[in-house]
């Protein structure tokens, strides 16, 4: 893929983001007033939740405009890392908003509220619930079809939020049947999502600023380094996130016996089979002489 396609790629994510965007506007007005006029504290704390979500996918937006910034004189990489770093600004927002949730609901529990909310409240979570599948459908789609772990990540909080308007729904009808203290109860449950959330994407934006890898993905680096011909074995080898796509560092073994040329050719096969990947947007090669008959012994 080449730097032109990844571009695109990022301007395609974009539209994801605004469809959540969207989406979350119009659901988190429609929980909020709704959960105010019939009394809901759990549609409430919904409301509040995808409210936060604008906010992270507002973050999303941002980090995919400023990632297609062609590289400068202070960011010769490129800006991609820059969606990361919006991820990880969200993280924090969440995190707020979530104990705020969880301090309103768990002071709404300890205050003995006798009183059901209006059934209208359990259409609303069961609509709104239904809505987010589908944008959670429709990311999910774009976010394999450009490799893009920002948008696959909007697409698991868009499911996420849809379970949550499930988990919401539940407390509600609950509450109608003698049990009100379920509704509260639920958005105490709702609040502490909204942290776990916060925290999965803070850890997740970490581990990648921090330079973080996967294992596993390393390791098959490794084996398709070791299908090139002339390869005599991967002496060291290190990746790190540069967005969706990762810049690795590998030196490899060639025979002593062979000249630069030959060396230098090996080197650039090397190169061009992890960039042929959707992963791999650079890869820095370094050769090393090694005596194969030693090797053999």
């Amino acid at each position: 893929m080449d730097q032109q396609e990844r571009y695109d790629n990022l301007k395609l994510g974009e539209r994801g983001a605004i469809i959540s965007i969207v989406a979350y506007i119009v659901l988190s007005a429609l929980k909020l007033i709704v959960g105010y006029a019939s009394g809901s504290e759990a549609l409430k704390a919904d409301g509040l939740n995808n409210a936060t979500d604008i906010v992270a996918s507002v973050a999303v937006l941002i980090g995919l405009r400023l990632a297609r910034k062609p590289a400068d004189h202070n960011h010769r990489y490129g800006h991609w890392k820059s969606e990361t770093i919006a991820s990880l600004v969200s993280s924090f927002i969440m995190a707020a908003v979530g104990l705020q949730v969880l301090f309103v609901a768990i002071a709404s529990v300890f205050g003995g509220s006798e009183k059901a909310p209006d059934p209208i409240s359990v259409w609303t979570g069961l609509f709104c619930a239904a809505v987010m599948y589908f944008v959670y459908r429709y990311n999910r789609r774009l976010a394999v079809r450009i490799n893009s772990q920002a948008v696959m990540a909007a697409a698991k909080d868009n499911i996420s939020d849809a379970l949550v308007s499930i988990g919401t729904v539940i407390g509600i009808v609950g509450s109608q049947f003698g049990l009100p203290w379920l509704d509260p109860v639920t958005a105490v449950a709702v609040g502490l999502l909204i942290c776990k959330t916060a925290w999965d994407i803070f850890r997740d934006a970490s581990h990648h600023l921090s330079d973080g890898f996967d294992e596993s993905t390393i390791e098959s680096f490794k084996e398709a380094i070791l299908e090139v011909e002339g390869v005599e074995a991967v002496k060291d080898i290190k990746a790190r996130n540069y967005g969706s796509s990762a810049i690795v560092d590998v030196v490899v073994l060639v025979n002593m016996e062979l000249d630069f040329a030959e060396a230098h050719e090996i080197a650039t096969c090397v190169e061009n089979k992890l960039k042929g990947t959707s992963e791999v947007y650079e890869v820095h090669v370094h050769y090393e002489p090694v005596d194969v008959s030693e090797m053999l012994s």
